[in-house]
C-alpha cells in the first residue's frame, strides 16, 4: 500500500509526526512525502521515507503560484498513484484536497490551524471558506486539533459529517520527560518559543518582558525562535535593543527546545491562534507552568489556575497582569502547577492517541476498498 503525504514543512513533520510516519512504515506501507526542502528532509529520509521536493510559498497569496501548486499535486497523484493521501496545513489541504477529489483518491485532511485570513470576515476569508468546503467535501476524514476550530468550520457547513477531533499532534512523553524544577534562587526564568511574527504575539511578549524586568529585576526573559523574513526588519531592532539592555536573552533558532524548557521556570505562549500548541504540550510534559493566550489551541493544553493561566490575546497589559499573578505564588505553588500539567498531558495528549486515530482511519479506507 502506498501512502502519499502532502505538507509544507519537513521540520514539523519530523518533530511532531514522526511517530505516525514510523507506524505507517512498520505496517509495511510505502510512504512518500511531498514538501519544500529544508534541513529536516535528511532526517525524514533516514526513517525510510522517500522525499519529493515540492517548493511553494507557504504564506503568499499569489494565485498564479498557487495554481502551479495545484497542477503539481495533480501531476504527482497521476505519477505516484497512491492508495491514500494524508494532508497537513492550509495550502496542501486546499490544493491537495481538491486534487485528490478530482483524481478520486482517498484522502485525510488535518486542519492544523485556521489562520488569520480564515477567521477574519471579509472577501478573502469567505473565499477560503468556500475553498475549504469544496476541498474537504469528499475527504475520508477531516481531523481537527481543537474543538473551537471544528465548531467554527461546522457552523460554516464544512466537514459536517466527516470530521474527527484529535488531541492536537499529541506529545511524545518519552522524548519530553518530566524535568526537575530548577531552583529559583537566582530568579525566575520565563521562556517563549515561537516564530517571530505578529500572529505569535511577539510584540506583546517583548513589551511584557521590558515592563516586568524593570519592576522585578530578578526575573529573566528568554526568547527562542527564528524570524520570518518579512517581519525581521520590524522586530529585529527591538529584540537587539532589549538584548543589549540585558532585558532579554535571544537564542535564535534552537534544536534543543526541551533543554531550554528544563532550564526555565515558566513558558509563555502569546499566540493569536493555534491548531493546538506543541510548545505548550511540550512545556507541560516537561513539568513547567504555562501562561497562554485564551484562544482555541492554547486553552485546551492546561487546566486554568491548576497547571497554567490564560490571558487575553493581543493584550500586553493582560499578559503583564497574569505574569504578576504568577509571581505572587510561592516557588512550591509554581512547581506543583508544573506537576499537574505533566499529569494532564499524560492523561489527555499522549501522541499514541494520534497514531491510533490515523491507523484506524486508514484501515477504514482499506476495508471500504476491499468491500
Amino acid at each position: 500500500m502506498k501512502v502519499l503525504i502532502l505538507s509544507n514543512n519537513a521540520n514539523g513533520m519530523y518533530l511532531f509526526r514522526k511517530e505516525v510516519l514510523t507506524a505507517l512504515l512498520d505496517k509495511g506501507y510505502d510512504v512518500i512525502i511531498s514538501l519544500p526542502h529544508d534541513e529536516y528532509c535528511s532526517k525524514l529520509e533516514a526513517l525510510g521515507l522517500r522525499i519529493i521536493p515540492t517548493e511553494f510559498e507557504r504564506r503568499g497569496s499569489n494565485p498564479v503560484h498557487d495554481f502551479r501548486l495545484f497542477l503539481k499535486y495533480l501531476g504527482l497523484l497521476k505519477d505516484e498513484k497512491p492508495d491514500v493521501v494524508l494532508i497537513y496545513t492550509i495550502k496542501p489541504n486546499l490544493y491537495g484536497g481538491l486534487a485528490c477529489r478530482i483524481r478520486r483518491i482517498p484522502y485525510i485532511i488535518n486542519v492544523t490551524g485556521l489562520g488569520t485570513a480564515l477567521e477574519s470576515p471579509g472577501i478573502l476569508g469567505n473565499i477560503l471558506l468556500k475553498f475549504y468546503r469544496t476541498a474537504s467535501l469528499k475527504a475520508s476524514c477531516v481531523f481537527f486539533q481543537n474543538g473551537g476550530n471544528r465548531q467554527f468550520m461546522i457552523d460554516r457547513g464544512i466537514a459536517m459529517d466527516n470530521n474527527r477531533l484529535l488531541p492536537g499532534s499529541g506529545v511524545n512523553l518519552k522524548e519530553h520527560s518530566l524535568s526537575p524544577y530548577p531552583s529559583e534562587n537566582e530568579g525566575i526564568v520565563f521562556l517563549a518559543v515561537l516564530r517571530i511574527m505578529k500572529d505569535k504575539g511577539i510584540a506583546e511578549y517583548l513589551k511584557a518582558a521590558e515592563h516586568i524586568k524593570r519592576e522585578y529585576p530578578e526575573t529573566k526573559f528568554c526568547l527562542a525562535g527564528e524570524y520570518e523574513e518579512e517581519t525581521r526588519k520590524i522586530y529585529e531592532p527591538e529584540i537587539r535593543r532589549l538584548s543589549d539592555e540585558g532585558i532579554l536573552e535571544y537564542f535564535g533558532h534552537i534544536d534543543n527546545v526541551s533543554e531550554r524548557m528544563a532550564q526555565s521556570h515558566v513558558i509563555i505562549h502569546p499566540s493569536y491562534h493555534e491548531g493546538l500548541s506543541n510548545v505548550l504540550l511540550e512545556a507541560a510534559a516537561c513539568g513547567r507552568p504555562i501562561l497562554a493566550s485564551d484562544v482555541p489551541g492554547c486553552r485546551e493544553t492546561m487546566q486554568q489556575g491548576m497547571s497554567g493561566l490564560l490571558f487575553e490575546p493581543g493584550d500586553s497589559e493582560s499578559l503583564i497582569k497574569t505574569i504578576k499573578i504568577l509571581l505572587g505564588y510561592t516557588e512550591s505553588d509554581r512547581k506543583e502547577m508544573g506537576l499537574r500539567g505533566r499529569e494532564y498531558v499524560e492523561n489527555v495528549f499522549d501522541r499514541s492517541k494520534v497514531v491510533n486515530a490515523y491507523l484506524e482511519e486508514i484501515e477504514k479506507i482499506v476495508t471500504d476498498w476491499r468491500d
